[in-house]
């Protein structure tokens, strides 16, 4: 039986690599390298450039792939995740058609592949039979929160993870993740924000206060780092003032 490796490689730095997941990227017979369209390319030059440092085979076997674009602003949203999840399975059953028999493949997941990724779920979709492994990463959050020096979490207070389009009235603190029309928008203006974007590498933005003082701030310095590397990942914190 083949085996896939599912590698968590951070949020952009390659020192957010952890020991384990690069040992897993030495293991594998071939290494998968998304191609998420034009403007995007800077995403697929970290992983090539994770495995230039750290793949100790001098010549190790990559293949490229092209990631089909979905609209998230598309209100039939929900059924074009399931179909974009099953577009991608019959593209990585070709992908690991090419990983030798017995041996071991591995895709490079931005993050973590447990919070908000969707390989896990398109690998169950593979006809192929498969072991797959998983080595977790560095988060968004976790990146976040070391960056702006505070802790994710009150002494005794849970934590809410949403996505921005179900962005609701913020009662505990809450993290925003994948929220390209703003939700913080239509926040209460007197919650803090911690806000950040191309977390972990060199293109780091950072902004925190007042919702209500900042806002403008974010959206006009998120349309010129858009504008600038053509893409943007952002995540924030929203939370009630102390």
């Amino acid at each position: 039986m083949k085996t896939i490796l599912v590698v968590g490689i951070g949020t952009g730095s390659a020192e957010h690599l952890t020991i384990a997941a690069i040992e897993a990227l030495n293991r594998a017979d071939v290494l998968f390298v998304p191609d998420k369209g034009i403007g995007k390319g800077e995403l697929a030059d970290v992983r090539r450039e994770i495995i230039a440092r750290f793949v100790r085979q001098s010549d190790p076997r990559q293949i490229g792939y092209a990631v089909p674009r979905r609209d998230a602003a598309n209100p039939d949203y929900g059924r074009g995740v399931a179909e974009w999840h099953m577009a991608l399975a019959e593209i990585f059953g070709l992908l690991i058609s090419d990983v030798p028999q017995g041996g071991t493949g591995a895709f490079l997941v931005w993050g973590d592949p447990g919070l908000y990724d969707s390989t896990l779920r398109i690998l169950e979709h593979v006809s192929e039979p498969i072991a797959v492994e998983v080595i977790p990463g560095i988060t968004a959050i976790q990146a976040l929160t070391a960056a702006h020096g505070i802790a994710l979490n009150r002494i005794g207070e849970p934590v809410l993870i949403t996505p921005g389009r179900q962005l609701a009235a913020v009662e505990t603190d809450t993290v925003v993740m994948l929220d390209g029309r703003m939700a913080f928008l239509d926040a209460d203006p007197d919650l803090d924000i911690f806000w950040g974007a191309y977390l972990g590498t060199a293109q780091q933005i950072l902004v925190a206060g007042r919702l209500g003082d900042v806002r403008d701030q974010i959206v006009v310095m998120r349309a010129e780092a858009r504008e600038r590397h053509g893409w943007i990942m952002d995540t924030y914190l929203l939370r009630k003032p102390e």
